[in-house]
């Protein structure tokens, strides 16, 4: 018999008398039983704070107290008590004015423990507000936490009387939204705890919706011999357990679409199961055999948990020279390997002017090395978690965290039997994905039991679940060749990159070729020789994470470069200056970049470095090295090769409509639109809130392409830009004015406009022509319309008696293009140098029995990132953006991480050629260093 605690709390301000179980942890109680989504379930474990409330005046982490542990008559402050969106608090408003707020998801969290801190201390340093989230594990994986201090700071100002809160508009510039500091629109939803995330509507679904649980046996290869479900059909709740059979009973393949069209891959693409059957292989760790859809969650994990899967455990190949070793097992036995290479099923070549080897062989300054770079786990704080039905159309509808929904509609329709016209993908708000959701995680999974139950479906992963389940950065195996002369002028480069990309292809040759147009692009390198493998292995299949491919490739050629300025004996600055890219010359890839900014951007960072040089000297002790470290990052803003997006604009009675799929995992997809449509339509005199979107459905919306290379802002701002040419196009009269809406219906001139763009830029001759793949045999074309550049200089110490690296600060100087919004961008900036450190010195994802929480991974907390990050914006405007921009998002993760290295070794003598930098590895190489 199971009993319950009935207990009188008041909840902010409001008494209630709740029933709950003694084991409901306090977060459920107040959003499963009060309603109150506000509060967010993230980790489930105590060391995110996205659950953080306040009880008695106390902070306390709601998912980790139980209700047995609730006082009675406990006065509970949620962020739904603090303020509304027509009626902010000072936090809630200083966090959307600073651009605080990115995802969201941590946010309400971030408030509260701000709230709790601010009671206590009315006048906090920014030390102190630092510390106060470090001790109480708030976890931001956005943001860089910089604004977040800074929205601290000035909401206690106002507290004290110091300062007042201000109507948003005064952070235009004179009505103009572009180029400004406007917050998004979402922002002051997401500060009040109003910004319904997947979990949040799944909890206001229809009362038959039934929870979706995975069978997944726990090993990284083996053959399935039997799947035994018949004890756990009959347990209390189950309504059904899915497998393969059902997914054939509707005519489907039970494959996922991968790298399908490749002239150059031997897979066919079609190689990812949706549910792996008897008889066929688990080839990863996580991977489902079958689903229990039950009428509750713990109906569903518990029936899960009684199904018995009898398996044949094989080799696991769980790193590329592993995998590529003689003799190795295959991952799969019908896939032909290329070379004679085991499990290498991709080549991707890149040949630029004359075989570098001579001139290498002669070289008087030659390195040759490897390096290799980890596996990033993506760490969001919001789980993966979705939702499916039918729709009032019959289609298949799945809302979840996809981040490209018409390719996900394609990726699945094939391996469910459905045609794609019968599945509808749509966005929900979500709580960040940094590229993880370019792959289908949940949709073909829901997919398959909304078909085979009928009923909705719903299924949402635990924070342990989500780490081992979901897909990952591809760690690179990188050997590399490179020389200068005697005047220290780089004269070659050879190289080969091996790609660790699971077992799974999708995605995998845009990934494989950034090793060939991004190795050495900062620098003149006339003659370049080199080839990359993609390679399958048994650890987690791997997906896009923000500047895909970038940060691996840099990371073994920012080393490089160091490495050989030291040879030369040029500072590591001046020999980066001495062969920069001028204008004229081009990248690996054979073309040139749209503009040349990098000598520019090094005379502004000079003064910096010179100066952070002279610090480390005066700052270092026997025991605490300092150092300084450089590199260059350049990266692409559209998809490799042919690009296009489309988006749609309606006129109105009370403004616009925007219709396209700019999907927003937090990076501001909603002040992307606004603001770029509000600066086109600046002659109607629009305020923002005039401009309204549906985006993300691709029932009511065109396909814009994936949120994803940086792309949104150039393609889909370029296409956005095009359908209101056209509006006011058909909008203006003979005398120049424009026509209202009454006007445009009276004279029956259509309201509704298509706007479209496709990738362009100037080839090698100055002639604009689109973008182009690559040539499989020499690498060479025009795949990249538009670019971002980075240069990076990290200041870091070194505790050399216990191994550990800090960086004290950081200083990016960025070229994006003419920018949007300030602190979007900004707010992009911060959080990629942060992610950066944690690529660095802590981010991992190895050995899934240990790197399953966010502590084991190395989720980097606000004390393990510098306060002191100094931006430096350089503006060249493009040619082919709108309105002058690029995209943003990937250059902040392009190279910091190998700035942070080369200062390491700047600091205490040791190069680091396998990341991260941890404590035990920095020792290592302290004592190997000693011999």
């Amino acid at each position: 018999m199971k009993q319950y605690l009935r207990k009188s709390i008041k909840v902010n301000g409001n008494p209630h008398h709740v029933v709950a179980s003694p084991d409901a942890m306090l977060v459920n109680v107040i959003r499963k039983q009060l309603g109150l989504t506000g509060t967010k379930l993230g980790c489930g474990s105590g060391q995110c704070g996205a659950c953080e409330v306040i009880m008695n005046g106390k902070l306390v982490r709601s998912c980790i107290v139980r209700w047995d542990k609730v006082p009675e008559d406990a006065e509970i402050l949620t962020i739904e008590g603090l303020g509304r969106p027509d009626k902010l608090h000072a936090l809630q408003w200083a966090y959307v004015k600073t651009g605080a707020i990115q995802c969201g998801f941590c946010t309400p969290g971030f408030i509260m423990s701000s709230k709790a801190l601010l009671d206590e201390n009315p006048n906090p340093t920014r030390e102190e507000v630092r510390d106060w989230f470090q001790k109480n594990r708030n976890a931001c994986r956005c943001t860089g936490y910089v604004q977040i201090v800074d929205a601290v700071m000035l909401a206690a100002k106002v507290l004290r009387g110091e300062e007042e809160m201000t109507d948003f508009s005064e952070l235009t510039r004179d009505g103009k939204i572009w180029g400004s500091h406007y917050p998004r629109p979402s922002a002051v939803y997401k500060a009040t705890g109003t910004w319904d995330f997947g979990d949040d509507v799944a909890l206001k679904l229809p009362e038959e919706t039934l929870f979706a649980a995975c069978v997944c046996p726990e090993t990284h290869h083996a053959i399935v011999k039997k799947i035994d479900f018949s004890e756990a059909e009959k347990m209390p709740g189950v309504y059904k357990v899915v497998t393969a059979k059902d997914i054939y009973a509707n005519k489907g393949t039970n494959r996922i679409r991968g790298q399908v069209g490749s002239k150059t891959a031997t897979t066919n693409g079609w190689e990812r199961r949706i549910l792996v059957e008897e008889g066929d292989k688990i080839r990863q760790w996580g991977e489902a055999v079958a689903i229990v859809c039950a009428d509750t969650e713990e109906h569903a994990r518990a029936a899960a948990d009684a199904v018995k899967v009898e398996i044949e455990e094989l080799p696991a190949l769980l790193n590329v020279k592993d995998a590529m070793a003689p003799g190795a097992v295959k991952v799969h036995e019908d896939i032909p390997d290329i070379d004679g290479i085991p499990n290498v099923f991709n080549k991707r070549p890149i040949k630029k002017g004359n075989d570098p080897k001579e001139d290498l062989d002669k070289a008087p300054y030659v390195v040759e090395d490897e390096f290799y770079s980890s596996r990033q786990p993506h760490l969001t704080i919001e789980t993966d978690c979705g939702f499916g039905y039918f729709d009032e159309e019959g289609r298949l509808t799945l809302q979840t965290k996809s981040i490209c929904v018409y390719r996900h509609q394609l990726m699945i329709a094939r391996g469910l039997g459905l045609p794609p016209s019968k599945i509808r993908v749509i966005q929900n708000n979500m709580g960040a994905t940094f590229g993880y959701k370019v792959g289908p995680t949940n949709e073909h999974l829901i997919g398959a039991c909304v078909i085979a139950t009928g009923r909705p479906v719903y299924m949402r992963l635990d924070m342990k679940e989500h780490i081992i389940r979901t897909p990952k950065r591809s760690p690179f195996l990188m050997k590399i060749r490179v020389g200068a002369d005697e005047n220290g002028k780089l004269v070659g480069l050879e190289h080969y990159w091996y790609v660790d990309h699971g077992p799974y292809s999708e995605s995998s040759q845009d990934l494989t070729n950034k090793g060939g147009q991004f190795m050495l692009a900062p620098y003149k390198v006339n003659n370049i020789r080199g080839c990359g493998y993609t390679v399958f292995t048994n650890h987690k299949w791997c997906t896009a994470f923000r500047c895909y491919g970038g940060p691996q490739t840099y990371f073994g050629g920012e080393l490089a470069i160091d490495m050989l300025a030291e040879k030369v004996g040029m500072d590591p600055l001046d020999f980066r200056e001495k062969n920069l890219i001028q204008p004229g010359d081009t990248l690996p890839s054979g073309q040139r970049p749209e503009v040349y900014p990098l000598q520019a951007m090094i005379t502004h960072i000079r003064p910096f470095y010179e100066e952070a040089k002279k610090q480390a000297a005066a700052l270092s002790t026997d025991k605490i090295k300092h150092g300084v470290g450089v590199a260059i990052g350049i990266y692409n803003s559209n998809d490799d090769g042919p690009d296009e997006a489309n988006s749609h604009i309606e006129l109105t009675k009370d403004g616009v409509i925007l219709y396209n799929t700019w999907e927003d995992h937090g990076q501001g997809a909603d002040m992307g639109c606004v603001g770029t449509a509000h600066e086109a339509l600046k002659p109607l005199g629009l305020r923002p809130d005039q401009i309204k979107l549906v985006c993300n459905d691709t029932a009511k919306a065109p396909n814009s392409g994936a949120a994803a290379a940086s792309r949104s802002q150039v393609m889909v701002g370029m296409a956005i830009v095009d359908s209101c040419r056209k509006l006011l196009d058909a909008m203006r009269k003979p005398d120049g004015t424009y026509r209202t809406y009454d006007e445009m219906i009276a004279e029956g001139i259509p309201t509704y406009y298509e706007g479209y763009y496709k990738a362009t830029l100037r080839n090698v001759n100055g002639e604009v022509q689109h973008c182009t793949g690559m040539d499989d045999e020499t690498g060479q074309g025009y795949p990249f319309a538009n670019h971002m550049f980075g240069v990076f200089l990290a200041e870091v110490s070194v505790d050399v008696t216990t191994g550990e690296a800090k960086v004290d600060r950081m200083t990016l100087a960025c070229d994006v293009g003419k920018i949007n919004n300030y602190a979007v961008v900004e707010g992009q900036l911060y959080g990629g140098i942060a992610q950066g450190i944690g690529f660095a010195l802590k981010e991992n994802f190895e050995d899934v029995k240990k790197h399953n929480n966010l502590l084991a991974c190395g989720f980097p907390y606000i004390k393990d990132i510098p306060d002191n990050i100094r931006l430096i914006h350089m503006e060249s405007p493009r040619e082919f953006g709108p309105f002058g921009a690029s995209g943003t998002g990937e250059v902040p993760l392009s190279a910091p991480h190998a700035a942070i290295i080369n200062a390491i070794h700047n600091a205490c003598g040791i190069r680091l050629k396998t990341i991260p930098a941890t404590p035990d590895r920095i020792l290592k190489a302290l004592e190997e260093a000693k011999k």
